[in-house]
């Protein structure tokens, strides 16, 4: 079972997801990582392994904003490997999403989304849905959101 923190505030997000993460540890997980929205866009650190890895990855290679969202995970898509943890971005980097479940037509909107153009660079059903959401019609995220959705069979939260 994943983990899932958000946080939108007036603080630095980092401390915030870091401590709902831990919060989150007793449920079991393989891997972790942040994603934070700031000046130069979505920034993400991940890797394998547990909450003490991710504070000093963070403590080597910093984030700052005050808008992220946090994700421990149990692999169910692609194995346990950094490039595999939650979160995942588009082809822009400029959506970030975690989830929790299994999106049972991924591999076919995977197949659909790269003869488009998308480069997938993980082996996991989640870097789905922000493929989708880049390539939803919409003029704000909300709306493409939605789209993007639309397109999903499966269970997640």
């Amino acid at each position: 079972m994943c983990g899932i923190v958000g946080y939108v505030g007036p603080r630095d997000a980092i401390p915030v997801l870091l401590d709902g993460l831990a919060r989150l540890e007793y449920r079991g997980y393989d891997s972790a990582g942040v994603a934070i929205v700031n000046g130069r866009g979505v920034e993400t650190r991940k890797l394998a392994g547990r909450i003490p890895g991710l504070r000093e990855l963070l403590a080597c290679a910093p984030l700052g904003g005050s808008c992220g969202i946090g994700h421990t995970r149990w692999a169910t898509h692609g194995a346990p490997t950094e490039r595999n943890a939650h979160p995942h971005t588009d082809c822009q980097g400029s959506v970030a999403v975690v989830h929790n479940g299994i999106i049972e037509n991924a591999e076919l909107l995977r197949v659909r989304l790269e003869q488009a153009g998308h480069r997938f660079v993980t082996e996991t059903d989640t870097e789905t849905v922000a493929h989708l959401i880049e390539e939803a019609p919409g003029e704000t995220l909300e709306e493409r959101v939605i789209a993007a959705l639309e397109q999903i069979e499966g269970t997640y939260g």
